[in-house]
């Protein structure tokens, strides 16, 4: 990774070189932040006593001879840097948030400036393109001969599309079956550059989803939950939140008793066990859910069936469900075995 930096170094160096004037040079790098924090064209133009549409229109200028020389094999740096940064598009995608890229080629978490850097480099290689950040795109980076900035662009717009369409988070893989790629690695590549969506667990949706950016602890609650498919004790959910990938994990169980209580997306199901309202569980007692289950039947039922249909909503003892039904002002006993509502529950 030394090697790559070195390179990049030189590529930077080398490109820089080519640019005869000092007040163009001082542009390029302060717009790209190549030696520190990356600048406006209005403070450039304060710095250099011209306006700002005249530092936008040297800019383009020197970026378009950068361009050239490097096409005519002037800037013989470029190419092996092009090399590598290409090498490596290849193996993540085509195309590459520039974060993801830059770390990737110096095998490390990177500064500012080295991000730029390969940025700038990235703008007038001809077997590169960019993409410029904006509130819908992260800056990226990709290889010119699989499209250029608008069809990228396009290619994230369309994904984000099919999971609006679809409505809930979606796997690369079901993307893949609605979506015309080589591969799926294809797929990941060009939404991570998307700053409308949002990946966790495997699953892709809309950053505003809890289910794929959860931004508070019942949303983590809600995750876990979804994840794990079942009901679960306030305990273990704590416990499995601490163990995630969420950027804040620190929970208490009492913070995770406390949030689960107030939050209708999740209903107590048994002592101290919760589950989600989405799966057809309904919040109330005992004698709530049994009165439910009757008022549906149109006959009387057993008290067979009554524990049966009340143990797929509710964790509780058998004991408990039948002492339930011992409420004569609730439910009244018909024949040997049998339950209905009592007159006044008609």
């Amino acid at each position: 990774m030394e090697q790559n930096e070195e390179i990049l170094k030189k590529a930077i160096s080398g490109s820089l070189n080519v640019i005869e004037q000092d007040r163009e040079r001082e542009i390029i790098t302060r717009r790209f932040g190549l030696k520190g924090r990356k600048e406006t064209l209005e403070q450039i133009g304060e710095m250099l006593s011209i306006t700002r549409e005249r530092v936008r229109q040297l800019e383009k200028a020197i970026l378009i001879r950068l361009q050239i020389s490097a096409e005519e094999n002037q800037i013989p740096e470029i190419a092996a840097a092009e090399k590598i940064l290409v090498r490596n598009l290849t193996e993540m995608g085509r195309v590459a948030r520039l974060s993801d890229i830059a770390d990737k080629v110096y095998g490390r978490a990177t500064k500012s400036s080295e991000r730029m850097g390969i940025y700038y480099i990235a703008t007038f290689a001809k077997n590169l393109t960019i993409v410029e950040e904006n509130d819908k795109y992260y800056a990226a980076i990709g290889i010119a001969e699989y499209g250029n900035s608008r069809v990228i662009r396009e290619r994230v717009d369309a994904i984000v599309a099919t999971i609006k369409a679809n409505k809930a988070p979606m796997t690369i893989d079901e993307l893949d079956e609605k979506l015309n790629y080589e591969h799926p690695d294809h797929i990941r590549a060009v939404a991570s550059i998307s700053k409308l969506l949002a990946t966790l667990n495997g699953m892709w949706g809309l950053v505003k989803w809890p289910a794929v950016n959860p931004k508070n602890i019942r949303d983590k609650i809600y995750v876990i939950l979804e994840a794990k498919k079942e009901p679960m004790h306030f305990s273990e959910i704590a416990k499995a939140i601490r163990e995630s990938n969420f950027k804040r994990r620190n929970v208490t169980v009492q913070a995770i008793h406390n949030e689960l209580i107030k939050d209708p997306r999740f209903v107590l199901i048994g002592r101290g066990i919760y589950a989600l309202s989405s799966w057809g569980y309904k919040k109330g007692t005992i004698s709530d859910i049994i009165t439910s289950i009757l008022k549906k039947s149109d006959k009387p039922l057993t008290r067979e069936e009554i524990v049966k249909q009340v143990l797929k909503v509710r964790k509780v003892k058998e004991t408990t469900i039948l002492l339930n039904l011992q409420n004569k002002k609730l439910f009244k006993k018909v024949g040997r075995n049998s339950y209905t509502l009592a007159e006044v529950q008609k």
